[in-house]
């Protein structure tokens, strides 16, 4: 494979095993938030030991997190110099604001969270988490902003062959930083409250702790469905976004090669054959995609050799239309976990509201169990949409991948980067998934044990 195949691998390996633990973060961040706020408000030391329980592995998670993010920002000069020289004065300034005013805000109210238990008043060790949380969110908008950039470029102006930020209001009110930011970060809230659901739901199963994590369940639930719900909402306005800005992306999202016709139809399966450009055996629901694209069952979405001829005349000869199979599929692959999402939260609250969780069915908490994986599924699948089906711009419209990679660099420089970071992020994640499991293991009573005290006062069945 040439360099520039290969600094795409390196940076989708990396960046994807990066973005496993900032939903995780985030999400985390908030359902602590929340727990200890019912623990100030209610005086219930259990909610106390909650925020603690959950906060042993926000901060395991959250250190992997700044270690594997660090990487990121290195290799747009090791292995994209390119595109950091043409882009940097736009591309840097969200960068640098995130970790000179988000990752710093993060940093220093978790130490006052880690260190002040009983050290400063309850509503100021309470602050500090709600700060923590809020730090998270802002971080996750400077990056996205940096993001949104590369989808839809605003803000900005060609001055010697290199684009220079002149509006910094444009840029952080781009109307895709604006559909993306609230679909990203509600689904980082459900990453959090799934992961939180299927811990309980197993420690449930083992009949261990069996309040506790019964509370910790519903106290998730209630997050995760309600932002699950969020999460189709903004994934609905992201889409008509799309329509407008980047119509080759929804195109080989759905798989259509010609006119789509209107009201056109939403495909759930077609056999995608990229070498005679066309689409077969279509499992097809009536007039869905133009509701989607445009709120209404009516509206046609053209198709990519369509938009091909016209991206010709635009920008030069080429081929504009992405890897179709990747998109559409990962397209799918995000639409079929976030709606299994959605029916296990909505069960689970079914269930909360009948009071049915003192006994709750045993498949359903295995269901929940391995649910913990469908938020991860559904942000890999949603972000690879979204960056391949950009292809081939690194900024859209401006600047193609080709031209982007760094001139000096071999090919055999970027196998033997891809084949280290890998070795470096496997055992990362060993030691991260090693550390999870003995904090589960523990529970939440873990130090009232070494201490001889009595195990889980609230627990009336375990």
């Amino acid at each position: 494979m040439d360099t520039v195949m290969l600094s795409r691998i390196q940076f989708a390996s990396t960046t994807i095993f990066h973005y496993f633990f900032v939903p995780v973060s985030i999400g985390l961040a908030l359902l602590i938030a929340i727990m200890e706020t019912m623990y100030v408000r209610k005086g219930n030391e259990e909610y106390k030991r909650m925020a603690q329980f959950w906060g042993k592995l926000f901060l395991i998670n959250f250190a992997v997190g700044v270690v594997t993010g660090i990487l990121q920002e290195f290799q747009f000069g090791m292995n994209w110099s390119d595109y950091s020289r043409f882009v940097g004065d736009v591309f840097g300034a969200p960068l640098a604001i995130e970790a000179l005013l988000a990752f710093f805000l993060e940093s220093t109210f978790i130490g006052i969270w880690i260190f002040g238990w009983d050290k400063v008043s309850k509503r100021i060790h309470l602050l500090s988490i709600w700060l923590v949380a809020f730090g998270t969110m802002l971080s996750a908008f400077w990056i996205l902003a940096a993001n949104s950039f590369m989808q839809h470029p605003v803000g900005f102006q060609i001055n010697n062959g290199r684009a220079e930020m002149n509006d910094i209001f444009a840029l952080i009110t781009n109307g895709q930083l604006l559909v993306e930011f609230p679909h990203t970060v509600l689904a980082a809230y459900a990453t959090g409250a799934f992961l939180v659901t299927g811990i309980s739901a197993y420690k449930l199963l083992k009949k261990q702790d069996v309040a506790f994590f019964r509370k910790s369940f519903e106290i998730a639930a209630i997050v995760g469905i309600i932002s699950s719900f969020g999460v189709a909402v903004a994934g609905h306005a992201q889409a008509q976004y799309l329509v407008e800005t980047q119509p080759m992306k929804m195109a080989a999202s759905e798989g259509l090669w010609g006119e789509s016709g209107d009201p056109a139809p939403w495909t759930v399966f077609a056999n995608i054959d990229t070498e005679n450009q066309t689409s077969s055996g279509e499992v097809q629901i009536p007039y869905l995609l133009s509701f989607l694209s445009y709120s209404k069952f009516s509206g046609e979405v053209k198709g990519m050799l369509e938009l091909q001829k016209e991206y010709e005349l635009a920008y030069g000869p080429g081929d504009y239309i992405p890897p179709v199979k990747t998109t559409f599929w990962s397209f799918r692959i995000m639409v079929a976990a976030g709606s299994l999402m959605i029916a296990l939260g909505v069960y689970a609250i079914y269930l909360m509201w009948r009071k049915k969780m003192n006994k709750p069915n045993t498949w359903f908490m295995r269901f929940m169990f391995w649910g913990l994986l469908l938020p991860p599924i559904a942000n890999t699948s949603g972000w690879i949409m979204t960056e391949i089906g950009r292809q081939p711009w690194t900024v859209f419209g401006l600047m193609t991948t080709e031209d982007s990679v760094s001139p000096n660099i071999t090919s055999g420089q970027v196998l033997f980067s891809v084949i280290s970071f890998t070795a470096i992020y496997a055992i990362l994640g060993a030691v991260m998934i090693g550390l999870f499991i003995k904090v589960i293991k523990k529970g939440p009573y873990a130090m009232d044990n070494e201490h001889g005290e009595s195990h889980d006062p609230y627990n009336k069945e375990g």
